[in-house]
């Protein structure tokens, strides 16, 4: 533990010193703020627990992604670095080095969606929406963002070029994205195995 403690509390204070993160922050921000104006904002009919739902399935993405380009640098910057060495001869176990550094990125965009709390809770006032709602919703993007944080992290793992681990991540996240969408499109046995995976259980 107490290897995992110094790792995370590194790779943290890399991010908060990082011009990277900053940027990353406020174009999170932006489109997540865009995502609100054209959900939450632009039909004032439209019920606000509809409303609700729309902007966490588009912010989710937005979380993925921001979970992608968060974690897409942590090992192959080690390597061009040449600072993996250190890490691979110091006494530390490879599942210390990536849970140290995987919750160091999940602490970050935790932060990243606590910044946009405000949004949903512009819609709570005035209308029937519970904060248990909300917060359930963000637990749902803090997930969806920990499996970016996940596929980046593997990409990060098996090359040392952060161009390549970024487009190598992007595309297994598309990939994913698109197989449960066509998982959902499919009649029969594969979508009972889609079903399965996602649900946890075989559908009736």
């Amino acid at each position: 533990m107490r290897a995992i403690k110094i790792i995370f509390r590194r790779e943290l204070l890399a991010y908060f010193r990082a011009p990277f993160s900053w940027v990353l922050a406020s174009l999170f921000l932006l489109v997540t703020g865009i995502l609100f104006q054209a959900f939450g904002l632009q039909d004032k009919n439209a019920m606000s627990a509809f409303v609700l739902e729309h902007y966490f399935q588009f912010a989710s993405l937005v979380a993925i992604g921001g979970g992608v380009l968060l974690s897409f640098r942590l090992i192959s910057e080690e390597r061009q670095n040449h600072s993996i060495v250190l890490l691979n001869t110091s006494p530390v176990k490879d599942v210390e080095i990536i849970a140290g550094k995987f919750f160091a990125s999940l602490v970050f965009l935790a932060l990243l969606l606590a910044l946009s709390l405000y949004m949903p809770f512009m819609l709570k006032i005035g209308n029937k929406i519970s904060t248990s709602q909300i917060m359930v919703g963000y637990l749902g993007m803090l997930l969806a963002g920990s499996t970016g944080l996940a596929i980046g992290l593997f990409a990060s793992s098996v090359t040392r070029y952060q161009l390549v681990a970024a487009v190598l991540a992007l595309v297994i996240a598309i990939v994913l994205g698109n197989l449960f969408q066509f998982g959902k499109r499919l009649d029969g046995t594969p979508r009972e195995v889609f079903t399965t995976s996602t649900c946890g259980g075989p559908t009736t």
